[in-house]
């Protein structure tokens, strides 16, 4: 159903989205995106050109806007050209922005262990321990259900995860009992409903929000006195490279994580430290006097 408030363009990207079955953020993004560029052009975004997009490039980036914001917005306009106008103008007048190879900043088992004993109460706790323990997004943790939990097999099904997949995580005996002792505080003060959310929000209809995930992670970081510069994300991080440097197998460890290339796994192999320490520096070798 058209909504009589929004223009046609606009309705026709919406439709368009929805019948390839975008994820709600993906649109807003793209919508986004589409406006930005209209600000910009001063006139309907269907009256641009080739020409127009490539400036709107050279402006954004002039701006500062990073290789993810720019490349968010090729994607968006590619999509809005392509596909709702039925043009090749975006192909022609955007290019796609190389993005710096970053390392991940990793903590070690022992800050880990800190930061998750510092977690501001019994469910950040949990859902701070299930993100490394497990290696979830911090999307996918927010998302589980009591019914995700199969305690019997000690896995954790993860449903429509990033890329609409679902898959499962292993599940530790020791994060089991955990998740059974926040079960039971949660049932004792009212705070779970049945069948409902693992990690319930405020409202108990509701779940946690990432974004409250986020500030419990860094309130547990810097009561553990941890000056790294890490986020939520990085327990993730932690996850995968804490078991390269337990010697498991890379294809297994992409499995876990959910990554559609070998690729995005392997990159946690220039963060282990078992890998750099397997190395001999030739400094090693040298027959220097002492100091």
């Amino acid at each position: 159903m058209t909504n009589p408030t929004i223009s046609p363009l606009r309705q026709r990207m919406i439709d368009d989205m929805t019948v390839r079955d975008f994820t709600p953020s993906t649109q807003r993004g793209y919508l986004v995106a589409v406006k930005n560029f209209t600000i910009f052009l001063g006139r309907s975004p269907d009256q641009a050109d080739a020409e127009d997009l490539r400036l709107y490039q050279l402006h954004m980036r002039t701006l500062g806007a990073s290789a993810t914001t720019m490349n968010a917005a090729v994607s968006a306009l590619r999509f809005f050209f392509g596909v709702t106008l039925g043009r090749g103008d975006a192909n022609a007048g955007m290019t796609t922005v190389r993005e710096p190879k970053k390392l991940p900043v990793v903590l070690s088992p022992e800050e880990v262990e800190r930061l998750l004993g510092a977690a501001p109460g019994l469910k950040y706790r949990a859902a701070l321990s299930v993100a490394y323990g497990t290696g979830l997004r911090a999307s996918e943790v927010v998302s589980l259900k009591i019914s995700d939990i199969d305690s019997e097999r000690v896995v954790i099904r993860v449903e429509q995860g990033k890329g609409r997949k679902d898959r499962y995580a292993k599940l530790s005996e020791p994060l089991l009992a955990l998740l059974r002792a926040w079960w039971v505080e949660a049932h004792e003060r009212g705070k779970m409903l049945p069948g409902g959310w693992l990690f319930p929000g405020q409202n108990p209809i509701n779940p946690l929000t990432t974004r409250q995930l986020n500030r419990a992670f860094h309130a547990a970081k810097d009561a553990a006195g941890i000056n790294k510069p890490v986020c939520l994300h990085t327990l993730r991080h932690c996850f995968a490279t804490h078991l390269l440097e337990q010697n498991v197998d890379i294809r297994l460890i992409q499995v876990l994580l959910g990554h559609a290339k070998l690729d995005t796994t392997a990159r946690y192999t220039h963060v282990a430290s078992s890998t750099l320490h397997a190395v001999k520096s030739p400094f090693e070798h040298l027959n220097l006097p002492p100091v």
